[in-house]
C-alpha cells in the first residue's frame, strides 16, 4: 500500500512539474540566465525528496555549489590516501596499530603489506587516523568526537610534504562536488618550520610592537622561499591533472587560493610569529588572500590568551591593511568551557576586523548575541557553516544548530567542509544535511552558494551591485556587452560568479529535461 501512495503522489508531483515546463521563461533584467519559473520546478523535485537523503544527494549531487572556504588542506584528504602516500615511502604500522612511522621495520609491518594480510587492522588504522569509527559509534564511551578528530592530525601529520598530491586530491573531490572554488587554510613548510622556535616565553601587549621589528626582519628572506615551494606544488599538481592539455581533468577548472593559518593553542611567542608570518605572505603573494586563525578554541592556551591574541590580530592589521581575516570563533558550547569563554569571543573577532567567522557555533551564548549579529548583518560578515563537523567535534546538530539564528538576523551563511577527509563528509553532504537537518529549500541552497562566492576572498569587483537582490553591476546588464567582457577579464571574482549561474542554468534546465523524460 505504501509503494502505491508513493507512486501516487509522484505522479501528482510530476503533473506539477509539467505544468511548470510549460510556462514561458520570465523575462528578466539581469545579464543571466535568471528563471524564477525554472528555479521553482527545481525547489519542488528537492521537496519531494526531503524525505529521503539518498534521493536528495542524488538530486544534489549535480548542484553547483559556489566556493568552499573553510577548508583544512591536511583535514581534507583521506586517511586511505595519506596511507598510499606513506607505503610509496616505505612507512611502517607502528606496533599500536593506531599510526604508521617511517622506515625501517618488520617487514609484516610495511603498510602494504600489512593492508593486504590484516583487513580488520588496517580498518582500525583507518578509525584511527579519522572519525570514521566514531561516527559509527567505534569508542565513542572513551572518547569525545572532539578528542577524536583532534588528534587524528597528530597521527597523519608524520606522512607531510605531500602538498601537492593533497591538492591534486582537493580538486577532484571538489570537481566531483560541482564546486567552483577552494579557499584552503594551508602553510608553507618553509614559514611553518620557524614557528616553535619561537620559544615558551611569554608576550603581552606591550612588546608587540618591538617583537615585530625583531620577527619581520628575520622573516624576509622566507618569503620568497615560501612562494618558490608553493610554485612547484601548484606545477606538480597540475601536471598530475595534465592540467593545459587536451586531457585535462575537470578538477583543473576548480580554482584555488590559500589562507594562511595561524596557530592559537601554542605560547603566546609562537603564535605572534605564526601570526606575523601570515600577514607577511598574505601581503606578499596574491594566491594567498587571508589570514586565519586555528587549533581548538577550548585549549587551555587558547582560552587564556584569546584577548592577547585579538591585540596581536589588530596591530598586524594596521600594519597590512590590505590583508583580510577570517578567524575560527564561538567553536565551543555550553558546558564545554567554562561560562566566561563563552561571553564573547565571537564579537571580539568581528571587532578586530574578521570578514568572516568560521564555525560561529556558540553564538546563542553570546552576552550580546544579538548586536554582534547586527553588526554582522549591517557590514556584511559571513559566517562558515560546517554541519558535519559541529556535529562530530561538537555534538550541535539540528534544531540546536544555529543555522537558522544567523539567517533570521540577516547575517550571510555560507556551507563549508572544514576537515571533510577527517570527517568523512563531502560538500554535496553539507547541502544533503542543510536541507534534511535544517530545512533548506533550494532558493536558499542557491543563495548560499552565491555567498560561497561572493564572501570569499577571491581578488576583483564582484559581479553584483546587491548580492541580495541579484543586481548587476552595471558594467555587466548585458554580459554580451565589451564593456562586461572586460569588466569580468579583469575581475575574478565577477568571472566565478557568471560562471556559476550560468552553471546553475545548466544543471537545472538539465534536472527538468531528464525529469520531464521520466514522466
Amino acid at each position: 500500500m505504501a509503494g502505491v501512495s508513493s507512486a501516487l503522489g509522484w505522479r501528482v508531483r510530476v503533473a506539477a512539474l509539467a505544468g511548470l515546463l510549460a510556462m514561458p521563461a520570465m523575462a528578466h533584467a539581469g545579464p543571466l540566465p535568471l528563471d524564477p519559473a525554472r528555479e521553482a520546478a527545481v525547489s519542488t523535485l528537492i521537496d519531494a525528496a526531503k524525505a529521503s537523503p539518498p534521493a536528495l544527494r542524488v538530486l544534489l549531487r549535480g548542484m553547483p555549489k559556489g566556493g568552499d572556504l573553510h577548508n583544512h588542506l591536511a583535514g581534507a584528504i583521506y586517511a586511505e590516501d595519506f596511507l598510499k602516500w606513506a607505503a610509496a615511502k616505505g612507512f611502517c604500522v607502528e606496533e599500536s596499530g593506531l599510526t604508521v612511522e617511517p622506515p625501517p621495520c618488520p617487514a609484516e609491518r610495511a603498510i602494504e603489506r600489512f593492508a593486504g594480510e590484516n583487513e580488520f587492522g588496517f580498518d582500525r588504522l583507518v578509525d584511527a587516523m579519522s572519525t570514521r569509527g566514531f561516527q559509527r559509534g567505534v569508542g565513542q564511551n572513551d572518547v569525545s568526537g572532539h578528542t577524536q578528530f583532534f588528534r587524528s592530525f597528530d597521527r597523519f601529520f608524520k606522512m607531510a610534504g605531500e602538498t601537492a598530491q593533497m591538492l591534486t586530491s582537493v580538486r577532484r573531490i571538489a570537481a566531483g562536488d560541482n564546486l567552483s572554488y577552494l579557499e584552503l587554510d594551508h602553510n608553507t613548510a618553509a614559514l611553518s618550520s620557524v614557528v616553535r622556535a619561537g620559544g615558551d616565553g611569554l608576550v603581552s601587549a606591550a612588546d608587540l610592537k618591538a617583537q615585530y621589528a625583531a620577527d619581520a626582519e628575520a622573516f624576509a628572506a622566507l618569503i620568497p622561499q615560501a612562494r618558490a615551494e608553493l610554485d612547484a606544488d601548484e606545477a606538480a599538481s597540475a601536471k598530475a591533472m595534465a592540467c593545459g592539455t587536451a586531457a585535462a581533468e575537470p578538477g583543473c577548472k576548480v580554482a584555488v587560493h590559500y589562507l594562511f593559518q595561524s596557530l592559537r593553542a601554542l605560547p603566546p611567542a609562537q603564535v605572534y610569529r605564526s601570526l606575523i608570518l601570515g600577514f607577511m605572505m598574505a601581503d606578499a603573494d596574491p594566491r594567498f588572500v587571508g589570514v586565519n586563525i586555528v587549533m581548538p578554541e577550548d585549549a587551555y592556551l587558547a582560552r587564556r590568551d584569546y584577548k592577547l591574541h585579538m591585540a596581536m590580530i589588530r596591530f598586524l592589521a594596521g600594519k597590512y591593511p590590505k590583508v583580510k581575516l577570517t578567524l575560527h570563533a564561538g567553536e565551543v558550547v555550553l558546558g564545554q568551557v567554562p561560562p566566561q569563554d563563552l561571553v564573547d569571543h565571537i564579537e571580539q573577532a568581528v571587532a578586530v576586523g574578521a570578514k568572516r567567522i568560521g564555525h560561529g557555533t556558540g553564538i546563542a551564548f553570546e552576552d550580546r548575541a544579538e548586536d554582534t549579529m547586527a553588526r554582522m548583518a549591517k557590514e556584511g560578515v559571513a559566517v562558515e557553516i560546517n554541519l558535519t563537523s559541529n556535529a562530530v567535534i561538537l555534538g550541535v546538530k539540528g534544531k540546536d544548530h544555529p543555522l537558522n539564528l544567523y539567517r533570521a538576523h540577516g547575517v550571510p551563511v555560507v556551507l563549508s567542509t572544514d576537515d571533510q577527509g577527517v570527517l568523512r563528509s563531502d560538500m554535496t553532504n553539507e547541502y544533503v544535511r542543510a536541507v534534511h537537518e535544517q530545512g533548506l529549500g533550494y532558493s536558499a541552497l542557491k543563495a548560499i552558494a552565491r555567498a560561497g562566492l561572493h564572501y570569499s576572498f577571491v581578488p576583483g569587483e564582484p559581479l553584483w551591485a546587491d548580492a541580495a537582490k541579484l543586481v548587476p553591476v552595471a558594467a555587466c546588464v548585458d554580459l554580451a556587452t565589451p564593456a562586461c567582457g572586460k569588466y569580468l577579464a579583469a575581475n575574478e571574482k565577477a568571472r566565478l560568479q557568471a560562471d556559476l549561474e550560468q552553471r546553475f542554468a545548466q544543471f537545472e534546465t538539465a534536472r527538468l529535461a531528464r525529469e520531464r523524460k521520466v514522466s
